[in-house]
């Protein structure tokens, strides 16, 4: 029996002095071998949909780094795209789904699975490249997210259309909702069942949400998928992390099931340690800014986040993705000063 891995130690409730270290889209544009990669293979999806190239871009930080966790490299939006809506990302723009949800019924849309077989071929090709010192990590977006794309075709800042299709026409979202869920819980599974050892729920949006929208839309809907995954699959660790909840992570927390909490850097940390429920592991949560700063402001903000659980299982993380413009230099600092604790 081999080794069980740093990561999926503390994501299973063990607090380890050195908290294990990764970074949400640490493959990804500010590496020179990620920019060389996407320009020989041409577009994002043409990127994620090559088994070769995504296990190559899953790697490249895991090599260069030795990051103690591995990210599947795909996108949230796979899951619409496999339920029948055509998807594109121009150059310079955010991603564009066709047809819009606002104007067209989901039903009327012809459900394509087979678009996701590339991403569990990745699955596979990672899990057998990896060193057991490592955890995968696996993910999907959360409904609410996911949605809001579906919707309105495109993201926004504040998600306004998809909130008024919501209130407008809440049976027919909850349609959409519960499709979302269902095809969720089978391709986490899949990505489960292909060697990934854990897994994120991407909640990105969820910050949009009033009190009575949020438990509808984000906490029934990740409940399910989590209860759903534990049945499945016991043993795999689910983070969820929605991004923007503030006071409405203690009701997140207690009520979705989640095995550990991602924190985005809004969030108080000491606060976050103090109203989440004992002993569950949080991930996160430096403000990717701090990191690109780098030099004693980073150092000062690493320290903070380090400070603020003692006691509690802590994995290392961003509040949200790393930006394109961080030098590699900073992520080696934020690596070293972690380390040496």
């Amino acid at each position: 029996m081999g080794v069980t891995p740093k990561l999926l130690r503390v994501l299973k409730g063990e607090r380890l002095d050195a908290p294990p270290v990764w970074l949400m889209r640490q493959a990804g544009r500010y590496l020179p071998e990620y920019r060389a990669l996407r320009a020989e293979k041409g577009g994002f999806l043409d990127l994620a949909t090559d088994p070769e190239s995504a296990t190559e871009v899953t790697l490249q930080p895991i090599r260069r780094f030795g990051f103690d966790g591995a990210i599947l490299f795909s996108d949230i939006l796979m899951v619409p795209w496999a339920l029948g809506q055509d998807l594109s990302f121009g150059a310079g723009e955010g991603p564009i789904l066709t047809p819009a949800l606002v104007d067209h019924a989901l039903d009327g849309l012809t459900r394509v699975p087979e678009r996701l077989d590339p991403v569990y071929a990745t699955v596979r090709r990672v899990a057998a490249a990896l060193l057991p010192e490592t955890t995968f990590l696996g993910f999907a977006g959360s409904p609410w997210t996911v949605a809001t794309y579906m919707v309105a075709g495109h993201g926004s800042k504040d998600q306004g259309e998809t909130r008024r299709f919501a209130y407008r026409d809440p049976a027919a979202f909850a349609h959409i909702i519960d499709t979302i869920a269902e095809l969720t819980v089978d391709y986490l599974s899949k990505q489960i069942e292909g060697g990934v050892q854990a897994v994120q729920l991407f909640d990105s949006w969820a910050g949009s949400l009033s009190p009575a929208q949020f438990e509808r839309w984000v906490i029934a809907p990740n409940a399910r998928i989590i209860a759903a995954l534990h049945t499945r699959h016991p043993d795999t660790p689910m983070i969820g992390f929605p991004k923007g909840a503030g006071g409405k992570l203690p009701a997140y927390a207690n009520e979705t099931g989640a095995d550990a909490i991602g924190l985005d850097e809004t969030v108080d940390p000491e606060w976050a340690n103090a109203v989440l429920p004992v002993g569950v592991p949080v991930q996160g949560n430096l403000d990717p800014l701090a990191l690109i700063t780098g030099g004693e402001t980073l150092d000062a903000a690493i320290d903070r986040v380090l400070a603020a659980f003692p006691g509690r299982p802590h994995v290392f993380n961003l509040g949200h993705g790393i930006l394109q413009d961080t030098p590699i230099a900073h992520v080696e600092q934020l690596l070293a000063r972690v380390r040496a604790r």
